[in-house]
């Protein structure tokens, strides 16, 4: 995962890693253009040389259906590209960490809500345009400067089938 820090991809400069799942690498880096740190998401390299082509169009979906959604509660895409089939996927660096990371000991109910609301609205917002999310979790549950909760992670979204799609997953299949 530090193979490439320091390096660009195209005008980001990746800084350090966030953190890895499944399909994909996370990292903090710095757009040299707008001049702001941002995150990348990246396939990772070892599951790029098994299946890739399932994988890149996970990934070109993930990058498309979050492009669709506008919702303050919703991490938005803010590029996306590839350099020397290394596609990526760049969002906000948000630095408030996880809700993961929050928790352990025992939240007041108020503090709970006040966290969980938004997220259900997030989630009902990308029901009603045909996205589920599939993989909502404390870590998947990120913490703006503010203190608002921020759903990431539609790597695993499944964009309910309308006619003439493809439909990359199904029912009893699990991939999360």
């Amino acid at each position: 995962m530090n193979d490439l820090i320091g390096k660009n991809l195209g005008r980001y400069h990746i800084i350090e890693p966030l953190g890895q799942g499944g399909m994909a690498s996370v990292y903090k880096a710095f757009d040299t253009t707008l001049e702001r740190h941002v995150a990348i998401k990246i396939i990772r390299s070892d599951i790029q040389t098994e299946n890739q082509g399932e994988f890149l169009k996970r990934f070109q979906r993930e990058a498309k259906s979050l492009a669709q959604l506008d919702h303050p509660y919703i991490l938005k895409v803010l590029d996306y590209g590839d350099q020397e089939g290394l596609p990526y996927l760049v969002m906000p660096f948000l630095d408030g960490g996880t809700l993961k990371e929050k928790m352990g000991k025992p939240m007041p109910y108020g503090q709970a809500a006040a966290l969980l609301a938004p997220i259900a609205e997030a989630l009902d917002y990308a029901h009603k345009r045909n996205i589920i999310h599939r993989d909502v979790k404390p870590a998947n549950i990120l913490i703006s400067q503010s203190g608002a909760p921020i759903l990431s992670d539609f790597g695993i979204a499944k964009i309910l089938v309308q006619s003439g799609s493809t439909q990359l997953t199904g029912a009893g299949v699990g991939i999360g």
